[in-house]
């Protein structure tokens, strides 16, 4: 209950200040007009008690917080109501540079020089002082770079605005990052601190300073042009606050050491692609002598065969790439996948395992459902019940699937799902009774494949025929497997002679443990490709179909070659999207075994380093990586968006 009033207070609190600042901003500019000096003290004010309550947020104000925050605020209106109605522009640039300096002094000799110890569960993290280990050579240095891109702009401007108005806004902004962004912070003389500050006050003051009394014109302007601002400064102040700033302090974090302080270059971003637990590329030949890699080449061979001979009597085609043809050849692929990401270990070879993995069998399986149940009459119920693994949480999911993949001891019951079936299979196969019964339903099952193949050929409908046969294949295996060694999770002891169960490790058997848990994020990914596929399926024009029908194409004509092309775009932001989401999957990895049996995937790896090492360089790095990998993604969809809008 405690929790609960606190959320709300919460709530009403951020909903109640953000009205009181939206409404009080529309007041403040509406003076604009009508009283400039109490707009430009308004302003002043504003500004002043919105940086030191941000100084005093972030515990950089040690002393008095409150005290030193109202100072501020009344420094800052007497400095906008003077610069109001002041005209004279020697006078005005005195005005704001010594009204800068002065909160900038303020701002120095408050600042906290004291190293605070601020408990993380069980550990103490000690955070150092704001105040900067000051260097003259990198603090001018900075400066004159500020300056130089200042005469740089307003040479690119045409000199359209005043020399003295850029030398003075990037000349403060060299200061700031000579004196606060570069340096070391850390160090407990008050001299640098109030050195740095006030410069940086007087130069930015004289910036406000420079600029000229505006006139009524300019203000009129002001108020109409405020309104937009109004709007779209919230927004943008969040999408900064959330986004930009964190990523550009984590970009810079990446090039730090552990605990943030000494500048280690790109040593971070070298031991990630250094490091074999990360990234190990070291057994490559492997890949060709898996067993994975001959099935693959088994498989992607029955297709190219069966594509040769349903195309063999046609003129002009060599292959007919059929469904039936295409199917043995993507399993094919799929397990050559599998073959290369089971041989290469890592946590960055295991993302783009599961990248590979989600998206397509995710993308697949959506657009088969969404065909299939399109044509059910129960097509609400079954869209339903696929479409409700999304309403849970990847955490909810992550639990819900260890209880699937539960593995006791073999001398107990199995609870766990999937365990269950595959030891009742094991005493299934050991019985002479349940072998016989399960012969006997998989040669049913098997005869009617074989009576389909014969059909079809006798109908020269080859695709029938091919994909009978391919299908029946894995039941040949079922039965060899029945009748010789055996299916399911069962060992035999060999002192009495007792079937107990040999459960499956899912989670822990290293690597295709990995795959078990991509099951998790394929069930939940599934329904939300469905659902996209379904409509943009019923988008497509039914002129389209019907002439296709007519001109006597069948269904998979129909399909394959009208209905996919006409939702290529919807494949394509589907595909897109599941990339994105694959590539920061954290919270399966971390519910269901934490990134350990060799399971890690970047998030993952970037949070153990980040908040359980407290090396916050390293896994800065990790973050940067993963930015950059989802980038390009990111700006296909929004080039792909702008297109379509055009």
């Amino acid at each position: 209950m405690d929790r609960l009033i606190t959320t709300l207070i919460g709530v009403v609190v951020a909903i109640g200040g953000s009205a009181i600042i939206f409404i009080g901003a529309n007041w403040l500019f509406d003076l604009a007009p009508r009283k400039w000096r109490w707009f430009t003290a308004g302003l002043g004010g504003a500004g002043s008690l919105a940086l030191f309550l941000i100084l005093w947020g972030n515990r950089v104000i040690h002393t008095q917080p409150l005290l030193w925050t109202l100072v501020a605020t009344v420094v800052g209106l007497a400095v906008g109501w003077t610069l109001g109605s002041l005209a004279h522009p020697q006078g005005r640039l005195l005005v704001g540079a010594a009204g800068g300096a002065l909160l900038g002094l303020l701002v120095g000799l408050n600042m906290r020089d004291v190293i605070l110890v601020v408990a993380r569960g069980n550990n103490q993290v000690e955070i150092p002082t704001p105040i900067p280990s000051l260097s003259y050579a990198e603090m001018f240095t900075w400066l004159g770079v500020g300056l130089a891109v200042g005469v740089a702009f307003w040479l690119l401007r045409g000199r359209r605005t005043p020399l003295l108005q850029g030398l003075l806004f990037w000349g403060s902004v060299g200061w700031l990052l000579g004196t606060f962004g570069f340096p070391d912070l850390g160090t407990a003389s008050r001299n640098n601190a109030i050195l740095a500050s006030t410069v940086f006050g007087a130069i930015f003051g004289a910036f406000l300073g420079s600029r000229p009394l505006a006139d009524a014109k300019a203000q009129e302007d002001l108020q109409d042009a405020s309104k937009k601002y109004i709007f779209l400064t919230p927004a943008l102040f969040f999408i900064a606050a959330s986004l930009v700033i964190p990523t550009i302090r984590t970009a810079w974090l990446s090039f730090l050491g552990p605990r943030g302080r000494e500048n280690v270059g790109w040593e971070n971003y070298t031991s990630i692609f250094t490091d074999a637990n990360i990234i190990n590329l070291s057994n490559w030949r492997g890949i060709f002598t898996s067993n994975l890699f001959y099935a693959a080449l088994i498989f992607v061979g029955i297709g190219i065969l069966a594509a040769w001979w349903l195309a063999r009597d046609r003129e002009g085609d060599t292959f007919d790439f059929s469904p039936s043809t295409i199917g043995p050849i993507a399993i094919g692929i799929f397990l050559f996948a599998c073959a290369v990401f089971t041989v290469l270990r890592g946590t960055i070879i295991n993302n783009i395992w599961w990248v590979f993995t989600v998206t397509i069998i995710a993308t697949v399986l959506g657009l088969a459902i969404a065909v299939l149940a399109d044509r059910s009459s129960a097509e609400s119920i079954a869209k339903s019940l696929i479409f409700m693994p999304m309403a849970i949480s990847f955490v909810g999911a992550g639990i819900i699937w260890r209880f699937m993949y539960i593995a006791r001891p073999p001398q107990r019951d199995q609870t766990g799902v999937l365990n269950a079936i595959w030891a009742w299979l094991g005493r299934l196969s050991n019985s002479s009774s349940g072998t016989m019964s399960a012969v006997i339903v998989l040669g049913v099952v098997l005869a009617a494949l074989l009576y389909l193949a014969y059909r079809g050929w006798r109908a020269d409908e080859r695709t029938v025929t091919a994909g009978s046969l391919v299908t029946a294949l894995p039941i040949l295996w079922l039965i060899y497997r029945f009748i010789g060694p055996g299916i399911g999770g069962f060992e035999v002891i060999e002192a009495s002679g007792q079937v107990v169960a040999d459960p499956i490790q899912f989670t822990s058997e290293s690597p295709f443990n990995n795959l078990w848990l991509m099951v998790v994020l394929i069930w939940i990914q599934t329904g939300f490709t469905m659902v996209i596929f379904s409509a943009a399926i019923k988008a497509v024009p039914a002129e389209l179909l019907e002439a296709s029908r007519v001109d006597g194409a069948t269904e998979s004509q129909t399909f394959w070659r009208i209905t996919i092309p006409q939702i290529a775009p919807t494949i394509g932001v589907v595909v897109t999207t599941l990339i994105v989401t694959v590539m920061k999957v954290f919270d399966i990895v971390r519910v269901m075994t934490a990134g350990n049996f060799d399971t890690n995937v970047i998030a993952n790896e970037m949070y153990d380093k980040a908040f359980t090492e407290f090396d916050f360089g390293a896994g800065s790095a990790l973050a940067v990586v993963l930015f950059l990998a989802v980038l390009p993604i990111m700006f296909y969809n929004i080039r792909r968006m702008q297109k379509a809008a055009v």
